[in-house]
């Protein structure tokens, strides 16, 4: 089962809530924000995967041979792995609409995946992303919320880069939002409500 794809800690969600997917950042894991998670939509469920590739002992998602520079085809492997994973996680939930949150790395392979499969997630969060490419159209993330947050002097994620993706999420006719502070890599509290305030609104039906 596509499940199985990482080492993972889950809760159930409860009844119709929203299943989260909480992706760490490089050097994190399953627990960097499992509760974080729990604690953004009552009920709801959580699902936090373990990166699967060792960078000198920290876990990440995709393989990259330098600072901003990814391994391509690793990260194609990544994203569909990390697709098939989620698509198993929502048919044991049918009821429950998919939300995914990532910081940094976790981020950057959550943006890939909602680039590859927009039909996967309704709403998605990423936090300090670094996108190095031009993304090609996706027109089917119309539906999609999508928050980006990030600093305003992060070294790993420029903010002109960060700009550039939240523009090009809006050209697909998203529902963009993007919030920035004055600092750089690190999470700050505005970040961590804004993604509240964007995943604890009433979700559609599904099916609406």
């Amino acid at each position: 089962m596509s499940r199985e794809n990482y080492h993972t800690r889950m809760q159930a969600p409860s009844g119709n809530a929203p299943l989260i997917f909480a992706l760490h950042g490089t050097g994190g894991d399953e627990h960097q924000f499992f509760a974080f998670a729990q604690g953004l939509v009552p009920g709801a469920g959580v699902i936090s995967p373990r990166g699967d590739v060792s960078e000198m002992g920290a876990a990440r998602f995709f393989r990259r041979t330098g600072e901003g520079v990814y391994d391509m085809d690793d990260l194609a492997r990544a994203t569909a792995k990390m697709a098939a994973f989620v698509e198993d996680w929502k048919t044991a939930f049918p009821g429950s609409p998919a939300y995914a949150f990532g910081y940094s790395n976790g981020a950057n392979i959550l943006a890939a995946v909602m680039m590859a499969r927009p039909d996967l997630f309704a709403r998605v969060g990423l936090m300090h992303p670094l996108i190095p490419w031009d993304p090609a159209p996706v027109p089917a993330l119309a539906s999609t919320r999508i928050l980006i947050t990030a600093g305003e002097r992060d070294p790993i994620g420029p903010l002109p880069r960060t700009k550039a993706l939240a523009d090009w999420a809006h050209a697909q006719g998203a529902r963009v939002r993007l919030v920035t502070h004055e600092g750089g890599h690190e999470l700050r509290p505005e970040e961590a409500v804004a993604l509240q305030e964007e995943f604890a609104q009433a979700p559609q039906p599904i099916g609406a």
